[in-house]
């Protein structure tokens, strides 16, 4: 079967305006242009363009595609065997993005508490991204891109250890935060305690610690209503635990 360029496009689920372009780089020739001038494509021509949609949805781009469908060594059974394997691969990562992104609009509908187990599942990728879009400019801002951006890299590369030892932390955090705001002191031993066990979950996040930045911190999660909702399981704890930061820090 022969098809036009944007009978093509209908089928492919692509531009007409992209068959054009992989014609000009010679990327995807057209197997004849005809009387009328209009670019004509045969069946060879639709297998490669459909090897060619693989690799891009692998994010392989055109420079590199053209080079691997150009070799004389390509094989094509063995690279829709590949594009097979690396899809599942995909689809098994993209089905724990789901399941994490479905378990946090429930932890939103409900006020249930998500582990950072659970926040992590999927791609550290896509929480570095959230969390650029919703406190990115805050946090730029007060502590600059470059210390951002290592802390970025440093949470792009959490192993499922550290992912299970940062829950764990923040599990412990809350729970003596609790106790200690009963007490009323946040220079107590347990309220430092607290503080010390902050310090130790902020070394996963941040390659490198001071005490101004523990504070200002501190201070943030007081100012911004969208820190405070996480450590106010009752009215004051959040200052409480800036109060405290501020102490051990030595910044109060």
């Amino acid at each position: 079967m022969e098809y036009t360029v944007k009978r093509l496009a209908q089928i492919a689920g692509v531009s007409a305006r992209t068959l054009r372009y992989y014609d000009e780089i010679e990327i995807l020739k057209p197997a004849r242009i005809n009387s009328s001038g209009y670019r004509i494509y045969r069946e060879k021509e639709v297998d490669l363009l459909q090897q060619i949609l693989f690799y891009r949805e692998l994010g392989v781009n055109l420079k590199n595609i053209k080079g691997i469908i150009e070799a004389p060594t390509f094989d094509e059974l063995k690279a829709l065997e590949e594009h097979h394997e690396k899809l599942l691969e995909k689809r098994e990562q993209l089905n724990q993005l789901i399941a994490n992104v479905s378990n946090t609009i429930a932890s939103k509908e409900r006020s249930v508490r998500m582990s950072d187990k659970e926040k992590f599942e999927g791609f550290n990728k896509k929480l570095i991204e959230d969390n650029e879009e919703k406190y990115g400019e805050e946090i730029r801002s007060k502590y600059g891109d470059e210390v951002i951006d290592r802390s970025n890299s440093k949470l792009n590369n959490m192993t499922k250890e550290d992912h299970d030892e940062v829950n764990k932390l923040e599990e412990e955090i809350i729970k003596e935060l609790y106790t200690a705001f009963e007490t009323g002191n946040p220079a107590s031993e347990l309220a430092q305690k607290v503080a010390y066990l902050h310090r130790k979950w902020l070394s996963f996040y941040w390659d490198k610690y001071s005490k101004e930045a523990h504070a200002g911190l501190a201070q943030m999660y007081v100012d911004d209503k969208r820190f405070t909702a996480y450590y106010e399981k009752k009215q004051g704890m959040t200052a409480f635990l800036r109060d405290a930061i501020k102490i051990y820090t030595g910044m109060n």
